[in-house]
């Protein structure tokens, strides 16, 4: 215990002592945590183990300390009284936050927080034997500026039976079993001196919000002392100020709001993550950006609008000061609109959650609205209505610009052109400024032709002469925005099925009747010619409502043919059936994990061997923290992933395989 802690402590029992704490914290009875002790099963098994929660509720400003409180403040303490011959294992704490007070780094529950551990009743009980479990615990709540000890005595009942738990009892426990942090499954270094150096092997395909490491080793590191935290190819290295040696350092890497992986790692030879060259990477980013962005004006979803706009422009024979500002508007929308992207796309990798360009098209709904759009784009390039405003294509006016660059960068997002995986792939590992940058990069080289055409006179001159040609050309436009339209169509019958699919068409040939209905009206001079478009739009529109993403199908997600996700369910009916089974669990985040699927699992020696055996494969993906397969995995006495285990024809217990595997490792099974 560090002296900083030592003297904390001692100031609050005097304090305590003494009655010089605020009135309001002194009242009797009264807490500022309420605590409840839950058992997941109110009638399990004698000799079994049944998981406890300690739920604790904060009042508003009040909070409580994870197990290890950082610089300030103490864990809680736990004092048990159990029936003979029962026990109760390690707590497990979900993921804290930090909170600096006048510079002191504290590591608290400002929200609800739940503690697990399990008990392990004695065998031999008889059913309906009564175990009482009592708890006395004492604990500090704190707000920003005074603290309080409280102490609380809990209880519950427990009557021997068959185990049984109640659905939404389970449902809760999930719950609380999510917001532990998750065992990494790879194993940790640390270098100490008078900075600490931290490698983490953590994919680099793995999106991360705002890492914290929560250190779990007393007295190793500074707690006020600022962490640096860099990626290094697939591991994260994090640098500190070191307080004392260890021979080994355990604790928590947060990723994000409740979000964590529990770490220990050993000594060992670190070197520090290599400086970026931030002006040479943005500028090489920024470049790839920007030719993505201009090989994109080829594409088929932005091609027509491109070439409408710069047809319009040479028909319009307006000035060249005019020429330039609808350039200059132009450019305006299409960056404006990447750059709200990449925002948006940064925002949500912030967040924790693994995201790329064009994120918004693994929503269905947003699926179906582009296909609504590109679709009524299409119909106005056939001809079957004109489109006062915005103006694209067929319009002037530096408005109607801004939103038909807008339009072009938006309907692009669908498409993907050479140098844009590598420059917005560096855009995400670059500081959220420099990122920026190389979005609106992307936009410039969309706007690009536009603009020169609006700056360069000799550029305008060599446009072809308006004609009876630029209908018949308007028309043949239409084709690829129809073209993408149809991809879109496929994309969505992929997320929600034929269902989903046929909804969007259903869409679409709503609003293409309504638009239909509007050309007509203006062909006859109508007033309000829009009405039956905009009312069309506005029910095709409400149905992206609807669209619901299609359960996930099984396919595999494996190398090896008829691979399925795991159940218990489909595990017991395999071995039912006399089959070889081998099941493998792991995670996105496991970088052991990933080693061990391309070195041997997927490999083309373990297919053949396996179809040969007639070996099924069953594939566990915890990346999300599945508590279902967290407790099957429990269960092997693992703490999590990777876990490998094989199951041959008719025997009793699984084979548990070794962690690092090679593709003789899997194909001796067979043989």
């Amino acid at each position: 215990m560090t002296p900083a802690r030592t003297l904390w402590r001692l100031v609050l029992i005097l304090f305590a002592f003494l009655g010089v704490l605020p009135v309001a914290a002194q009242v009797p009875g009264q807490r500022h945590v309420q605590m409840r002790i839950v058992a997941e099963s109110d009638a399990p098994a004698a000799g079994s183990r049944v998981a406890l929660a300690l739920v604790s509720m904060p009042d508003a400003g009040w909070h409580g300390y994870w197990q290890n409180p950082g610089a300030v403040g103490t864990q809680p303490q736990l004092d048990w009284t159990l029936p003979a011959g029962a026990s109760v294992g390690p707590l497990r704490y979900p993921v804290p936050e930090r909170l600096t007070v006048a510079g002191i780094m504290n590591y608290v529950y400002e929200r609800p927080w739940t503690i697990l551990t399990e008990l392990q009743l004695p065998a031999g009980l008889a059913k309906g034997t009564i175990v009482p479990v009592r708890l006395s615990i004492d604990y500090l709540v704190c707000t920003r500026e005074i603290c309080v000890p409280e102490k609380a005595e809990l209880a519950t009942e427990l009557t021997i039976g068959d185990g049984a738990i109640n659905p939404e009892r389970r449902a809760d426990f999930d719950g609380w079993r999510r917001a532990l942090p998750r065992p990494l499954g790879s194993p940790a270094l640390f270098q100490a001196g008078d900075t600490l150096r931290l490698r983490v092997p953590f994919p680099a395909s793995q999106a991360i919000g705002d890492p914290y490491f929560f250190p779990l080793t007393e007295s190793a590191v500074d707690y006020d002392a600022p962490q640096k935290i860099a990626r290094d190819g697939d591991a994260l290295v994090i640098e500190t100020k070191a307080t004392g040696k260890s021979a080994a350092i355990e604790g928590v890497l947060a990723t994000g709001p409740g979000k964590g992986f529990a770490i220990r790692a050993t000594p060992g030879t670190v070197a520090a993550a290599a400086e970026p060259a931030p002006i040479r990477t943005v500028l090489i980013a920024f470049a790839g950006a920007l030719l993505g962005g201009l090989l994109l004006n080829i594409m088929p979803c932005v091609f027509p609008i491109l070439s409408l706009k710069a047809l319009s422009l040479a028909r319009s024979g307006e000035s060249a000061v005019h020429a330039r500002a609808e350039g200059v508007a132009y450019t305006a929308g299409a960056v404006v609109t990447c750059m709200a992207l990449g925002g948006i796309l940064l925002a949500i990798r912030a967040a924790g959650v693994a995201a790329g360009w064009a994120f918004q098209l693994t929503d269905p709904r947003v699926v179906l609205l582009l296909l609504v759009l590109t679709g009524g784009i299409a119909l106005n390039l056939a001809g079957l209505f004109e489109l006062p405003t915005p103006q694209v294509g067929n319009r002037s006016g530096r408005g109607g610009a801004f939103a038909t660059g807008a339009l072009a960068a938006f309907v692009a997002t669908p498409c993907t052109g050479p140098f844009m995986g590598a420059a917005l792939g560096s855009a995400l590992v670059l500081p959220p400024v420099a990122a920026m940058a190389v979005f609106a990069g992307l936009g410039f080289g969309l706007a690009l032709p536009f603009l020169l055409l609006g700056f360069v006179p000799a550029l305008r001159r060599r446009l072809p002469k308006p004609g009876a040609w630029m209908d018949a050309f308007r028309k043949a436009l239409s084709v690829p925005m129809f073209l993408t339209a149809l991809a879109l169509a496929w994309i969505l019958g992929r997320q929600s099925g034929v269902d989903g699919m046929a909804m969007g068409l259903g869409a679409l040939l709503l609003a293409g009747l309504g638009l239909w209905w509007t050309g007509r009206r203006q062909l006859r001079g109508r007033d309000r010619a829009w009405r039956p478009g905009i009312a069309a739009l506005v029910l095709a529109v409400a149905s992206a409502a609807l669209v619901q993403r299609a359960p996930p199908a099984g396919a595999a997600t494996t190398g090896i043919a008829g691979a399925e996700p795991f159940s218990e369910a489909r595990l017991a009916a395999l071995r039912a059936e006399g089959k070889p089974v081998f099941a493998y669990f792991t995670a996105d985040w496991c970088l052991t994990c990933k080693v061990n699927e391309r070195a041997a699992i997927e490999t083309r020696a373990v297919a053949e061997a396996f179809g040969k055996g007639g070996v099924k494969v069953l594939v566990g993906d915890w990346t999300d923290g599945d508590p279902a397969l967290g407790r099957f995995i429990e269960a092997h006495n693992r703490a999590g992933v990777p876990l490998y285990l094989y199951y041959a024809p008719g025997s009793g217990e699984a084979r548990v395989l070794p962690q690092v595997l090679t593709p003789a490792t899997l194909t001796e099974l067979v043989s």
